[in-house]
């Protein structure tokens, strides 16, 4: 699995994992008209998962403050992963980046934006900004 793949994971992952405490209540209290749910399930195959939502939560448990919006380093941090300039270069060559991992700075400001850019396009829901 790559890292953008255990970036993917560990979003989508903790969005799933918050969703079915009140997902179950909300079934359960459903579960004599599965009609009334049904009209919502085509529209959207999965419910897009709420980027910031999730990483807003995950932040408030971080003992440390992040700036995972616009930086690659506190992201990774954030998720528990690697922040190495070895696992972005990593990261970069997944995305294909273009330009030069020699230059970190601009390599990061790239990696961010694509990250988001990603996700939005794999059902995450990002704030407008965020991504390219």
């Amino acid at each position: 699995m790559g890292l953008f793949s255990t970036i993917m994971s560990k979003i989508f992952g903790h969005a799933e994992a918050a969703t079915p405490t009140s997902g179950t209540a909300d079934a359960q209290a459903s579960a004599g008209a599965p009609a009334a749910a049904a009209p919502a399930t085509p529209a959207t195959p999965a419910a897009p998962v709420d980027v910031d939502a999730v990483l807003s939560d995950l932040a408030s448990k971080a003992g440390q403050p992040l700036n995972y919006k616009t930086s690659i380093v506190d992201l990774l941090k954030l998720l528990g992963l690697d922040s190495s300039l070895e696992s972005r270069k990593q990261l970069a060559g997944e995305l294909h980046y273009t330009g030069s991992t020699d230059d970190s700075a601009t390599m990061n400001v790239w990696l961010i934006k694509q990250v988001y850019a990603e996700l939005a396009k794999n059902g995450g829901k990002v704030p407008e900004g965020w991504a390219h």
